[in-house]
């Protein structure tokens, strides 16, 4: 197993997307294979040494930076096993930790499969998707990481390498847990008692649920019970064909209006089984946004208050009528349809989608000009809350005269507010905001991050989610799988939940 320890060689595993800063450790492990990232951890476990893993540092929560210790690499983890197509046209492949994100779906591609998961950074690793149940625009229809996980291979810092099957083990309807270790020994610990938020995407926290499927909780926790070395992920027919538009608005009222009616008829068509509209990715530009836009897009409306990117799977024999349901959607919700953008062949859709990811790109370099960093919500909301959340971000904003944009997955009532603050007062003024937008969104019976997860940044937020009691059963959860507390230290609990790495 290679090993780093050269300052000027490690430096780029001290950070994340995040920009979080303070970051060290003493050494970079970089190990080859399931045995040796087991062995290593069972190491640090007698050493009492902090483990941090690293993905491809592409997470924007701080949790791949490290405060001490050693930091484990998973980029060596990056084989992919065969893909294997079943009669009714799904499949499956296993991939390790390190396999790119978007060399996975490339190659599931040219078989005619499709791995839905989508976040918008495709250079991830999958075994950061997984460890964060990363989501994305197609979330909408296809759901998060969690429904196509079928078995996970996860070390654990005792040494020992879990083989996790989809349907093999399961919690107790009392919320024990029980998982054998082999040689007699099991891991017996029990769920937080908490119900987690009734919205369609949420990423904080432990997954747990009574009765629930034990795969499931190692999804979503952030590298803190175990380090996932290996994935055998489900895969779905690739779509013969894809309508995709820009829809602009003159009216937020009528572009709300749009989006409700085109959830309700895919949910629709899903429940029936039909062929009609049935929205993938429903995305929202609000009129700050489309302002940034128009700086590179100048065939955006100066008039529209606001815009919906969408797609539709279709075949060839159904491309004409679902083109023509859409078109009658947007007449019916008067948007700007003289001025609106759709295409169905390969190269509209990528400038398409290049306009939606051109955004992010953009709120980036204009906070580097102002010597700032941005402050970036992750919150959904239940479907009958999201118009008063959204509501409350604007009238938030103006009233504190934040500058600011929000764009995201509406079809989700998950949208990313970027607070965009241009002195250092103002970005004082921009975490309080945040703050108020957490106490709302949890208020209103949603989650403080809906796809990007905990890591360090958004501890005390979790707090205010779920509160210390549940804060104590889920680190009390840990330590049953990490009992010398020595992995992904700092990420998801403020240190006084846990004690000192290798104590009791």
């Amino acid at each position: 197993m290679l090993i780093k320890e050269e300052q000027d060689e490690i430096q780029s595993f001290l950070t994340d997307a995040s920009n979080t800063g303070g970051g060290r450790a003493e050494r970079v492990l970089f190990p080859e294979s399931a045995e040796e990232v087991a062995g290593a951890l069972a190491e640090a476990s007698r050493a009492g040494t902090p483990v941090t893993v690293a993905g491809a540092g592409t997470g924007i929560v701080g949790g791949r930076v490290p405060y001490g210790g050693a930091v484990l690499s998973t980029e060596r983890l990056n084989r992919v096993g065969e893909f294997v197509r079943e009669e009714d046209g799904r499949g499956f492949a296993t991939a390790g930790a390190g396999v790119v994100l978007g060399d996975f779906q490339r190659e599931a591609k040219a078989r005619g499969l499709l791995y839905p998961p989508d976040p918008t950074e495709w250079s991830c690793f999958i075994g950061g998707t997984v460890a964060t149940n990363a989501s994305g625009a197609r979330t909408f229809r296809y759901g998060p990481t969690r429904r196509y996980v079928r078995a996970l291979q996860v070390a654990l810092t005792t040494g020992d390498l879990l083989e996790v099957r989809r349907g093999e083990m399961f919690a107790g309807a009392d919320g024990s847990v029980e998982i054998p270790l082999g040689g007699g020994r099991k891991i017996e610990a029990r769920l937080p008692t908490y119900t987690m938020p009734a919205t369609h995407k949420h990423a904080a926290g432990y997954f747990a649920h009574p009765d629930m499927d034990l795969i499931d909780l190692f999804i979503g926790s952030e590298g803190t019970l175990g380090v996932v070395t290996e994935a055998e992920l489900a895969l779905l027919p690739q779509p013969e064909g894809v309508l995709a538009g820009v829809v602009f608005f003159k009216t937020e009222e009528h572009l709300l209006a749009f989006v409700r009616d085109a959830r309700e008829r895919s949910l629709e068509t899903r429940a029936e089984k039909g062929e009609g509209i049935d929205a993938r990715a429903l995305e929202y530009f609000d009129g700050e946004a489309l302002k940034f836009l128009r700086e590179r897009y100048p065939l955006v409306p100066a008039g529209a208050a606001g815009a919906v990117f969408f797609e539709q799977e279709t075949t060839d024999q159904t491309e004409e009528a679902l083109m023509g349901e859409w078109l009658g959607l947007v007449e019916k919700h008067e948007a700007l349809a003289e001025e609106s953008w759709f295409g169905t062949n390969e190269s509209d859709r990528a400038e398409m989608r290049a306009f939606r990811h051109a955004l992010p790109v953009m709120v980036n370099e204009w906070l580097a000009r102002q010597g700032q960093r941005k402050v970036s919500t992750d919150m959904a909301v239940p479907d009958d809350k999201f118009p008063e959340m959204l509501r409350f971000y604007k009238e938030t904003l103006r009233a504190g005269r934040l500058a600011y944009v929000i764009f995201g997955h509406i079809g989700d009532n998950h949208v990313h507010v970027n607070i965009l603050p241009r002195d250092a007062a103002e970005a004082v003024a921009a975490r309080e905001t945040y703050g108020r937008f957490v106490e709302r969104a949890v208020r209103l019976g949603g989650t403080v991050s809906a796809e990007h997860g905990v890591g360090k940044i958004k501890r005390e937020y979790l707090r205010a989610l779920y509160g210390e009691r549940h804060l104590r059963e889920m680190a009390e959860l840990k330590r049953a799988f990490d009992p010398a507390c020595v992995l992904g230290r700092g990420n998801v609990f403020p240190e006084e939940f846990l004690p000192a790495p290798g104590g009791n």
